[in-house]
């Protein structure tokens, strides 16, 4: 069961998540018709490799909730947010090993959609009044 506290947050990290997924795969397709399929694919990893450890850091943030469950939301979230930037660097690292990765789209894709990150709760948040 999901606590009423924590469905708001839920709501709208899926949303930043859509929203996140559709922006990189627009970046995407944008590039492979732009440039080439290389670049296409290079974008399609960077901007996922942020969403993914977003994805996974949004599922531990809302674990808990509830003032008798501080501890836990707190363990939780830094939990989350550790786990998050390993995976991040974990995933670039693969990414750089492959060689067939261009460095330009990738780091470019995950920059705008950590650009969305920031500013899209701003969007969410004034059209819900």
């Amino acid at each position: 069961m999901v606590s009423a506290l924590v469905k708001p947050g839920r709501q709208l990290a899926k949303r930043l998540l859509l929203l996140q997924s559709g922006v990189v795969v627009v970046t995407a397709l944008t590039a492979v018709f732009a440039v080439n399929v290389d670049w296409g694919i290079s974008a399609l990893i960077g901007g996922g490799i942020f969403v993914i450890a977003n994805a996974v850091f949004a599922m531990c943030a809302f674990m808990y909730s509830g003032a008798r469950k501080a501890r836990l939301v707190m363990a939780s979230f830094y939990g989350g947010e550790v786990l998050k930037i390993l995976i991040t660097v974990i995933l670039f690292a693969a990414a750089y090993l492959y060689k067939g990765v261009e460095l330009v789209p990738l780091q470019l894709t995950y920059l705008l959609v950590l650009g969305i990150n920031i500013f899209g709760p701003v969007l969410f948040i004034n059209n819900n009044k």
